[in-house]
């Protein structure tokens, strides 16, 4: 129900009932992941209210309006490339392979791929490269 979502909470019960919904539980939060105890969920609540809740607070289209001033579509790896960099303010190229659920060590160009997409898409500005760190730039 809820596979593809990192979520951190440190309560337990809540942990739990996230693992078994099927969300990734992290140990730790982070800045690109979301806080599920910043949600401030309303009790009682119904698994639909619950997941609704999630996918609104994951929803990456306002951060990409807000990025381009317009709605944009792209593919789902563009966007969470974008929103990933532009939440943490810059990512190395290993910390964004772990917020995009790939290990850091894993040999793949998916990434660097979708980047030079995107670059080529919006501009070489567009996401830069600032001492390993990639972050956003301008369109």
């Amino acid at each position: 129900m809820l596979n593809g979502i990192r979520v951190y909470s440190a309560d337990a019960f809540w942990r739990n009932i996230l693992g078994d919904l099927g969300a990734t539980v992290l140990d730790a939060p982070n800045t690109t992941d979301l806080n599920f105890d910043s949600l401030r969920i309303a009790m009682p609540t119904t698994p639909l209210q619950l997941k609704a809740a999630l996918l609104d607070a994951t929803d990456s289209s306002n951060i990409i309006r807000k990025i381009f001033g317009t709605n944009v579509r792209m593919s789902n790896l563009h966007a969470q490339i974008i929103v990933h960099l532009y939440k943490s303010g810059g990512m190395d190229a290993a910390a964004l392979k772990t917020a995009l659920g790939y290990s850091a060590d894993t040999t793949t160009h998916t990434i660097d791929t979708a980047i030079y997409q995107l670059r080529k898409l919006y501009g070489h500005d567009f996401i830069i490269n600032d001492n390993g760190v990639y972050k956003i730039g301008k369109l």
